[in-house]
């Protein structure tokens, strides 16, 4: 089993579209794939059973929010955003306000949505190094639309808050962390 992800860097000449890229993700449907501003593939691993189940966790109490609230819809990890850097990403979960969600023609909707979402979540499993992940969510926060992200590392017990143009906050194993004005409640 894998235990970091592959990284395929691919030469001008071999770079996909992003209807390609699309279609390349929909062949291997059982695999994370995401694709970095310069083209870059990165193939994640599948995340062993106890983080497998902290993201279906999150997802849910996100779900649960999101149908309670209705002002947005939420994501799994298994959704692609085409970001304006031109790279694809997978957050672990995700929500959109409505109001921009329906911006988009139908067409897009169905494939990787040229948006970032209004928050995402990205979840340390034991195989990640941090770094690839801050610096992820750095890329999230330069996104027009983002308005909160977190980190939540589970091995050093630390959630990772950030807000654009704010500096990061970084929570010591805290019981709970706030969704702020983006997320009330």
């Amino acid at each position: 089993m894998l235990s970091s992800p592959i990284v395929l860097q691919m030469p001008p000449e071999l770079q996909m579209t992003d209807e390609q890229f699309f279609e390349f993700c929909q062949i291997n449907r059982d695999l994370r794939i995401e694709r970095n501003k310069f083209g870059d593939i990165s193939i994640m691993p599948p995340t062993g059973s106890e983080t497998g189940n902290r993201d279906a966790r999150i997802i849910q109490q996100l779900m649960n929010w999101t149908d309670t609230d209705g002002t947005g819809i939420a994501f799994s990890s298994s959704t692609g955003f085409k970001l304006s850097t031109g790279a694809d990403r997978s957050p672990d979960a995700s929500w959109i306000k409505i109001e921009r969600w329906n911006t988009l023609p139908s067409e897009q909707q169905k494939q990787f949505a040229p948006i970032c979402p209004d928050f995402v979540i990205e979840l340390r499993s034991p195989s990640d190094n941090l770094k690839p992940l801050l610096e992820k969510m750095a890329e999230y926060m330069r996104e027009p639309g983002i308005q909160l992200g977190w980190l939540i590392d589970c091995l050093n017990r630390k959630v990772y808050i950030y807000r654009p143009g704010i500096p990061e906050e970084c929570l010591d194993d805290p019981a709970i962390a706030s969704g702020d004005a983006v997320l009330p409640g």
